[in-house]
């Protein structure tokens, strides 16, 4: 779908997200749709495409839309992709319509004279997003699919290692499927390749209030804390997902029940088991340590 925003074209950058109100204004869908960014044209009216398959009520609203209806959209949201500082090898992996941020990421990456790769996967060829300008724009362009019906037989993470090894990647970005995502990074960790994921959680605002996108993300102080993936996010360093723990609160995330940092720990196990003496010869039990409460997100 393309619309008209020329605020939102203007701000675009790769991996950015917009989030729409369906079903008009006496509908009773109250909770707005999250689509990808595929491509924006500030030059040509200020339009702005995304991608989606329409099979709930929300969509399929979206779908019978037409030339001049107005829509309720607010963009550009959540965090982009980070650009590489000097030329390097990037390989995009995209798993179906998720492929769709990719392209005009590819579009900024060629302009800091990167090499730009693509392996793209889905179940059946008709679901293969941008394969004709993945062939045109790519340095290469890797397919396939499932049922063998487009490219190789298969899903994109078989041919991950042939594809790094061939390209001589650099770097991996990833839009798609949180399973497919997590494979993708646990394949790139073997070959010490860094990859920025852009996740696919379910988001009800897309501005960070209704906290139904959090996920367990690692920080760079070691620490898990639950982050939205509308705001933190969606993109993120792959190898810092928890995927593992997605969909749960790690006993050890941040302001979980029970979390006590890792230095108070730490002095708590070096303690000994019984204190020294109270002064009056008898042998003193551990003094009950008052126990720190739990810290919000």
């Amino acid at each position: 779908m393309t619309i008209v925003a020329p605020a939102i074209a203007a701000r675009f950058r790769p991996g950015q997200f917009v989030a729409l109100a369906v079903g008009g204004p006496e509908s009773p869908m109250l909770l707005r749709r999250a689509f990808s960014i595929h491509d924006v044209r500030p030059d040509h009216g200020g339009t702005v495409e995304f991608v989606f398959a329409a099979h709930g009520p929300g969509t399929r609203w979206l779908a019978e839309r037409r030339a001049r209806d107005m829509l309720d959209i607010a963009g550009p949201l959540g965090r982009p992709f980070p650009l590489p500082r000097d030329p390097v090898s990037c390989l995009l992996v995209g798993g179906g319509y998720g492929s769709a941020p990719l392209f005009a990421l590819a579009a900024r990456l060629r302009e800091r004279r990167c090499e730009v790769d693509f392996l793209l996967g889905a179940a059946s060829g008709d679901r293969v997003f941008g394969a004709l300008t993945a062939r045109r724009g790519g340095r290469t362009a890797t397919i396939t699919t499932e049922d063998g019906s487009l490219g190789l037989r298969g899903v994109v993470t078989d041919v991950l290692g042939q594809v790094i090894h061939e390209a001589r990647t650099d770097v991996i970005y990833a839009c798609g499927p949180m399973p497919m995502l997590r494979q993708v990074t646990m394949l790139a960790g073997r070959y010490d390749i860094p990859v920025q994921v852009a996740v696919e959680e379910e988001m009800a605002c897309g501005i960070g209030v209704c906290m139904t996108c959090v996920l367990p993300v690692i920080g760079n102080d070691g620490i898990t804390r639950m982050v939205r993936s509308c705001t933190d996010g969606p993109v993120f360093r792959g190898n810092q997902v928890r995927w593992d723990d997605v969909g749960t609160i790690p006993f050890d995330a941040f302001g979980a029940p029970g979390w006590e940092p890792r230095t108070r720990r730490a002095s708590q196990a070096a303690q000994p088991a019984l204190a020294a003496g109270n002064g009056d010869g008898a042998a003193a039990g551990p003094q009950p340590t008052p126990r720190r409460p739990g810290h919000g997100s």
